[in-house]
């Protein structure tokens, strides 16, 4: 062996065994939390490690403790098809429900005193992990179930999930499945980072969890400090036959699985581990909605099943939405793009389900009726769904409500920012601004419904700068949009007190280009953009399709619109309504002028699947998902979301669940692949 064989056999040596002690002290610090070493002397060897690798770049590894700091960029995630379907676990929310899911289990086994893992139901995102021969080899989201995101660039970035495992009695091919969750503390610390930064903070936890892993440069998920917990084993020829054994085999293989699980006999202890932990959770570094609740011995699985969407052997147990009370400040009316008018409550902050929360949406006159608001009551607030908060009751002053001086809060009669009268119409729980062109939320509100991505796509305009540009007067009407030059755009504007925007040359062009992009927007998108009350894009298509141009529309009497299938009276009205107000029809007339779209297309009329519904499912290869979707409306078809009875077809691409092939089967719908439905519409 020669010096330089020498040297390099030394220098690999030394990178292997200080990837060997940064992995051991990452274990310690990240899923054991008894670090052995301090930040100064790990952070010392990371760099070391660091250094020496890009030195020797033929010593890296994909594997090495380097690379979880992120740096990739991904433009979009590949989808991927799970061995074993990800399927979601049903809901009880009672002891009775409790009770009958276990004596359904025992009776199918036709045994008694069944033996239950109890474990906390983790708040997060679902995340499969692939291992083969002890590497990470792919992590993807669960999707639908059966096709989810490649994710694993960013994975990589959580440092308690390991790249490589330790102990060598792992299955040479398994998958693990656990939970991503943004842990309360860097939670909040990474909020206050964003507020320092004049940034908007997030909302909860679970979905500051969920955006993370869908970011496109994997160096900004690993700032998040996101955790994961695993809690789920699935493959072949796993030697471990309980689902507690399992779990221990993993932790000593290195994953993060917590002692918060317990091993319990029947109803009695699964009753005990929820009352428990439904007052202790309150004290975990992480949110959790509920119990999971698995049968023990794996053997029982199998005979037990799934239905198409949950195990029969695993149920979940939900807690009940936290509480809070706080005193009510005052309500204030907010306009939206329809004239809408929604009150929202607002109270003295309070911590509720892992976010502070000042406001909540009274939904209506009605709803502020039901819960009979006065003025300085005390509030009860929860999360529905442990995301938005919602006002359940009302709690009055006493010695307000002795001395008779209770003053119920009356739902205003004019638009707070126009002064015109309200309107209520019948059979509508809303009441609503009919100062449609010159009240100033409607018409931010429609003017940012207008540029949105389903409508005419300006989506480089965005949000703030259209307020700019209503504010500035540089815009006034829809029509102006399409006026506007590069140069009356660019430049620094201040939107408050608190908020500027820059818009750059470059942006400015990338705007007006969107802008005369928008012009080839078909006529359905184009009548959905005008921001019509009641008009959807599903009725926008219907109206299109079935009068063929704008003047039809505004020819046809309330009675006329009223008989196209799918429009009820309201929706007929308001269509009435709007075409028959002159400036409107001004607009329209303006907008024909510049080249907006107000006919179908004589490729979209065609009516040869008209009546036919269908169901979309699986991987096409001329078509994209929405590609084929459109086609069968551009063809007088109709798109559903589920199958049933009156399903005429399901058109199945590669790669469908094998349920929902067996449903349409069963309900005798018929399969047609793509070529078929390439020859059906020609």
């Amino acid at each position: 062996m020669n010096s330089l064989q020498s040297n390099n056999q030394n220098i690999e040596e030394l990178i292997l065994s200080l990837r060997s002690s940064l992995e051991r002290y990452n274990y310690e610090y990240y899923v054991l939390d008894k670090p052995s070493v301090d930040d100064i002397e790990f952070d010392r060897l990371m760099r070391q490690l660091d250094d020496l690798e890009k030195k020797y770049p033929q010593f890296d590894d994909v594997y090495s403790p380097t690379h979880r700091v992120g740096g990739e960029v991904n433009k979009e995630f590949n989808q991927v098809t799970h061995q074993y379907p990800m399927l979601s676990l049903s809901n009880t929310y009672s002891k009775e429900e409790i009770i009958d899911f276990v004596s359904r289990a025992e009776e199918s086994l036709q045994k008694k005193n069944l033996q239950w893992v109890c474990e906390l139901k983790y708040d997060g995102l679902a995340i499969s992990l692939l291992y083969e021969n002890g590497k990470l080899v792919r992590a993807a989201t669960r999707g639908n179930g059966i096709v989810g995101d490649d994710v694993t660039s960013n994975i990589k970035t959580i440092k308690s999930i390991p790249l490589r495992l330790q102990d060598t009695d792992y299955p040479n091919k398994f998958e693990i499945r656990g939970e991503v969750i943004f842990p309360h503390e860097a939670f909040f610390e990474f909020n206050q980072k964003r507020i320092e930064n004049g940034e908007e903070p997030f909302a909860n936890e679970r979905n500051a969890a969920s955006g993370s892993l869908k970011l496109q440069n994997s160096s900004q998920v690993a700032e998040r400090k996101l955790d994961c917990y695993l809690y789920y084993i699935i493959g072949d020829n796993l030697l471990q036959t309980t689902h507690a054994t399992r779990l221990q085999a993993a932790k000593r293989w290195g994953f993060k699985v917590e002692n918060y699980y317990s091993v319990v006999d029947g109803i009695d202890g699964i009753m005990h581990f929820i009352t428990y932990w439904e007052k202790e959770r309150e004290r975990l570094p992480f949110a959790t909605d509920g119990i999971v609740i698995k049968l023990n011995d794996t053997k029982y699985w199998n005979q037990l099943g799934a239905t198409s969407k949950s195990p029969r052997w695993a149920t979940a147990f939900k807690f009940k939405a936290e509480q809070a009370e706080s005193k009510l400040l005052n309500v204030e009316y907010q306009v939206g793009r329809t004239g809408i008018i929604t009150p929202v409550a607002n109270f003295e902050p309070v911590w509720l389900g892992g976010t502070w929360v000042k406001r909540a949406t009274l939904n209506n006159a009605e709803w502020m009726q039901k819960l009979n608001l006065c003025e300085g009551d005390t509030l009860i607030i929860e999360k529905g769904g442990e995301i938005i908060p919602k006002i359940v009751e009302c709690k009055h002053d006493e010695e307000l409500k002795k001395q008779g001086n209770l003053l119920p809060i009356q739902f205003i009669t004019q638009c707070p920012q126009c002064g015109t009268i309200l309107v209520n119409e019948e059979e509508q729980s809303g009441r609503y601004c009919p100062n449609y062109n010159h009240c100033q939320p409607q018409i931010l509100g429609r003017f940012q419904h207008f540029i949105s991505k389903r409508a005419m796509n300006i989506e480089s305009l965005g949000g703030e700068k259209m307020r700019y540009l209503l504010h500035s007067g540089k815009v006034t009407d829809f029509v102006s949009l399409y006026s506007l030059t590069k140069w009356q755009i660019v430049g620094v504007y201040k939107i408050d007190e608190e908020h500027k925007i820059s818009i750059q040359e470059k942006g400015a062009y990338n705007i007006i280009d969107a802008i005369e992009k928008s012009k080839n927007v078909p006529f359905e998108r184009v009548l959905y953009a005008l921001g019509i009350r009641y008009i959807g894009e599903v009725t926008a298509k219907t109206l299109a399709r079935h009068f063929k141009n704008i003047k039809n529309i505004i020819n046809a009497t309330q009675e006329e619109l009223q008989n196209v299938k799918d429009i009820g009276l309201t929706t007929a009205k308001s269509v009435f309504d709007y075409f028959h107000n002159e400036e409107n029809l001004l607009q329209i007339d303006k907008l024909k002028t510049i080249g907006l779209n107000f006919e179908m297309a004589n490729s979209q009329i065609n009516d040869i699947l008209q009546g036919k519904s269908f169901v979309v499912s699986g991987v096409f290869n001329t078509f994209t998902r929405e590609g084929i979707k459109k086609a069968i409306e551009d063809n007088g078809g109709k798109n559903v979301s589920s199958l049933s009875s009156k399903t005429d077809f399901l058109l199945a691409g590669e790669k469908m669940g094998p349920e929902k092939r067996k449903k349409a089967e069963q309900l005798e719908i018929p399969i047609i692949n793509e070529d078929e439905f390439i020859q059906m519409i020609q």
